[in-house]
Formats: C-alpha cells, sequence, structure tokens
C-alpha cells in the first residue's frame, strides 16, 4: 500500500506542475522475478520514477516505453522474457530466470475512471479492495482494457466493463475480496482469450504503538518508512505529543480504555505495549485480548512480566484461549541480538511483518520453495 500512496502523492504533484505520466503495472509473472503482480510505477514525461517494477535492472527500459506510451496515448504490453541466458540481449540484466510482463498505461488526468483515481478511491478510506487490470497475451497490441473496474466491500464499483464479461468479472471480483487472495483468470470473448489480473488489496498495517519513551521513536519512524499508518499512545501528555513525534499518523493521550476507545481495530491492526507502566500495560492488554480481529499484541518486557499479567488476568476470570494467547507476543520482537532500541525497534517490526504476511521469518537461504510463494492462483476455463 505504501508503494500505491506514493504514486497518489507523485500524480497530484505532476498534475499540478503539468507533466504528463503513465503507469507501469506487473500484471503477470512466469517464475522468478524480482517483483510480482500488482507492483507499479508511475513515469512522468520528464523521467521521474515513483514506485518499482523490479529491483532497477528494468526501470531503464520501462522508462523508454512509458514515455511512448505517454506521446501515444495507448496501452502496451511488453514482455520481458529472461529465461533465455543471454538477457543482455534485451538491454537490461535482470537474471532472475522468469517472464514478467508489464501493462503501461497513460493518465488522463480528465478521465474520471484512470487507473489512478482507482488506486486513490481505494485508499481513500480504510478499507479492503479488489481492482482488476485487463489485457490479452496473445494479442497485446490489440485488446488492452487495462485497469478497469474497482471493488470495496460496500459493493460499490467504479469503472467501464464490456457488457459481454461485466458480469462474470463482478462475480470473481467478490470472490477474491471474500478469500482475499488474488488471482489470474482467462475469459473467452468473442473468441478472443483476455487475461484478468484480480487483485486483492489490503489497507497498510496499522501499528499502534502504547508508550511514548525514547525507545518508541525509532520504531516509531521504522513503522512510517514502511508506509504503515502509525498511532503512539501514551497516559503523559508530556512525552506523547506532535513535537515528539511528529510524522506520525495519531496522537493519542489517556487512560487505556480512551486509548482502545479511539482506535478502530480490523486485521491489519497490531499493538506494542511499551509504557514501562505495569498497571497501564496491564489494563490495555484486558481489553485488547477481547478483539478477535487484531492478530498481534506484541509485549516488551522479560516473560515472567508477561506471565504476570496473563496470572492476574485468569485471577479476575479472564482465562485466554488458545487462540488469544497465540496473538500475543512477549517478550516481543524476533532474535536478532539486539540492544539498542533502534534494533529492538528493528525486532519488532520484523517480527510484525512475519505475523501480518503469514510468513516463518526463516533465513531465505533455508527456504527450498521460492521466495514469494504461490501468491497468485491461476484459474483457466
Amino acid at each position: 500500500m505504501k508503494e500505491i500512496l506514493d504514486i497518489i502523492d507523485a500524480y497530484t504533484a505532476a498534475v499540478k506542475a503539468g507533466k504528463r505520466m503513465a503507469l507501469a503495472t506487473v500484471v503477470h509473472v512466469n517464475g522468478s522475478s524480482y517483483r510480482r503482480p500488482g507492483a507499479r510505477m508511475l513515469v512522468t514525461d520528464d523521467g521521474m520514477l515513483t514506485g518499482a517494477i523490479s529491483g532497477g535492472c528494468l526501470e531503464g527500459d520501462a522508462l523508454r516505453k512509458a514515455l511512448l506510451v505517454i506521446n501515444q496515448q495507448q496501452n502496451k504490453l511488453v514482455t520481458y522474457d529472461t529465461t533465455d541466458e543471454d538477457d543482455a540481449k534485451f538491454g537490461v540484466q535482470l537474471g532472475c530466470n522468469g517472464i514478467v510482463h508489464i501493462l503501461f498505461e497513460p493518465i488522463d488526468p480528465d478521465r474520471a475512471d484512470h487507473p489512478v483515481i482507482l488506486l486513490r478511491q481505494l485508499s481513500a478510506k480504510r478499507q479492503e479492495g479488489v481492482l482488476v487490470t485487463l489485457f490479452s497475451l496473445q494479442h497485446p497490441q490489440e485488446l488492452l482494457p487495462g485497469t478497469c473496474l474497482l471493488l470495496l466491500p460496500d459493493a460499490e464499483t467504479t469503472g467501464t466493463l464490456n457488457e459481454s464479461y461485466r458480469q462474470q468479472l463482478l462475480q470473481d471480483a467478490v470472490e477474491v475480496l471474500s478469500t482475499k487472495t488474488s488471482i489470474a483468470k482467462d475469459y473467452t470473448v468473442e473468441e478472443t482469450l483476455l487475461t484478468a489480473f484480480i487483485e486483492f488489496v489490503q489497507p497498510p498495517v496499522a501499528l499502534v504503538i502504547v508508550g511514548a519513551g525514547n525507545d518508541a521513536l525509532p520504531l516509531a519512524g521504522i513503522g512510517r518508512i514502511l508506509g504503515w499508518h502509525v498511532t503512539v499512545a501514551d497516559g503523559r501528555v508530556t512525552h506523547v505529543n506532535s513535537q515528539r513525534f511528529p510524522n506520525v499518523n495519531k496522537i493519542i493521550a489517556g487512560k487505556p480504555d480512551e486509548v482502545a476507545a479511539q482506535v478502530t481495530i480490523d486485521t491489519q491492526t497490531v499493538f506494542v505495549l511499551m509504557t514501562h507502566n505495569y498497571n497501564y500495560d496491564i489494563a490495555l492488554l484486558k481489553l485488547l485480548v477481547k478483539q478477535h480481529d487484531c492478530p498481534y499484541i506484541g509485549s516488551l518486557g522479560p516473560r515472567k512480566k508477561l506471565e504476570r499479567m496473563i496470572a492476574e488476568l485468569k485471577e479476575e476470570g479472564i482465562t485466554l484461549s488458545t487462540d488469544q494467547t497465540a496473538r500475543i507476543f512477549g517478550p516481543v520482537g524476533l532474535d536478532l541480538g539486539a540492544e539498542t532500541a533502534e534494533e529492538i525497534a528493528l525486532s519488532i517490526a520484523a517480527e510484525i511483518k512475519k505475523v501480518t504476511s503469514g510468513k516463518s521469518g526463516i533465513s531465505l537461504r533455508e527456504k527450498e520453495a521460492p521466495i514469494h510463494g504461490n501468491t497468485l492462483v491461476n484459474i483457466v476455463e
């Protein structure tokens, strides 16, 4: 989501400056690649790039393709095939051994449903959504509807779809929103094969740091770098203020129940309890364990502190279930040998990313399967 937000900001600035632009989107991948479907990059006519579609190896050639699209004002699908070991002939050194299909779309600010407008509508509220991008691998120069639909949880849709496949695409988009899994699906329209990248997009992680001491500063900074929505809460107004935390999204000064009342908790909301105030932490923990959507509650401090809090909750008649216990992480963070506040913040952020992504956190060299795994389901009918 951070990439999307950066693209929206760059688009707004480009429109204000009178620049022309194009959006490049990775729509299909066979084999290995640095970025997966859904990676995006905005290119302006003066060569400014926002976002990324590779590790840097494609961007130079993509700039040239984007400028061509801007001048021609037509969608263009470009395929980079690196399965041939002699990938130097493409003018790029990929070394990924995969086939990457990238869709370039000119952005017309006068259109009410161009791709960046759909991205902006998706990010306007903290909500999930589905984006549909249509293209043809068989006829890449002819049938390129591009980014054509946004579906939101309230069933609101934006975009234009051909009536011959509108109903089926809408049904599939609703299914993707339900399963929270992106798919690539082929449709035969008038004897022509179209491929749809039906992309599930989540809101960014909402990190709630409970505690505004000096050790909270680097964690808030890392959260912002990652594009997370960062809230800092504390009962001490001398600590939790915009002077100490100028770049966070929200500041809450108040008691634990006031903090809980001002945070909307969803499946992407995580908490880190680090007030160094036992009574404050346990009061908030008591409230958070009842929130089944919250996937992560981190507790800074030794294991004995957390065990004591859980024992006190039990004495009050609150016996935690296996699911509730599994969502509490204490001591907080991954075992990285962290010592300083900055290193501890890194270990906490890494653990949050691990949990919210549903990954193991092992070293990638120990992983036998592809790094990204099966993040996209391909369906052929």
